[in-house]
C-alpha cells in the first residue's frame, strides 16, 4: 500500500514537533528508555513504521536484540528494570484509553512516580503523547515502515 500523503509537511507542525522532542530531552530521561516506551506504544497501536524507527533508534544506542524483541511480553520476561517496567505500564495504560480500559490508575501511576522524578514522568507521558499522535497519523495515510522521514 502506497502512502496517501506525499506532500511535503507543513514546517509550522515540524518545528512544533521539534520543540516537543527538545522538551521530551531536556529532561534528562534515558533515550533508551524513550525508545523502548515508543516502541511499546506503537506496538500497541500496531504502527509499523514507528515499531521500525523505534527498533533502530535503539539499535543505535547498543540496545539488545534480546530485549528488543521482548518489549511485546515485557511482563513476562526477566529482561527490564524495575523503573523500565513502571515507565512501560505508564505507556500501556496511557495509550490503551479506548473502550473503558482503565488508563493510568492511581497504582500504575505510583509505581512509576516511586521510580522517576516528576520532570522525568512528564517527559515519559510527553513521548506516548507524542508516539500515539504519531501513529495515528501513519495508521491514517497508510505510512509503512522501513521508510526514513
Amino acid at each position: 500500500m502506497q502512502a496517501r500523503l506525499q506532500s511535503r509537511p507543513n514546517p509550522d507542525v515540524t518545528t512544533a514537533i521539534q520543540h516537543l522532542y527538545k522538551a521530551i530531552h531536556s529532561a534528562g530521561t534515558d533515550p533508551l528508555l524513550l525508545d523502548l516506551v515508543h516502541l511499546r506504544v506503537s506496538q500497541v497501536n500496531s504502527c509499523s513504521p514507528c515499531v521500525y524507527a523505534a527498533v533502530a533508534s535503539a539499535k543505535r544506542r547498543g540496545e539488545s536484540d534480546e530485549r528488543l524483541h521482548s518489549v511485546a511480553a515485557w511482563r513476562e520476561t526477566p529482561f527490564f528494570t524495575d523503573a523500565e517496567r513502571a515507565a512501560l505500564a505508564l505507556a500501556e495504560a496511557a495509550t490503551r484509553i479506548q473502550d473503558g480500559a482503565p488508563g493510568v490508575t492511581d497504582e500504575i501511576w505510583e509505581t512509576a512516580a516511586a521510580h522517576f522524578p516528576e520532570d522525568r514522568l512528564s517527559s515519559i507521558l510527553t513521548e506516548v503523547a507524542l508516539t500515539n499522535f504519531f501513529n495515528r497519523i501513519n495508521r491514517a495515510i497508510g505510512e509503512q515502515a522501513g521508510k526514513t522521514w
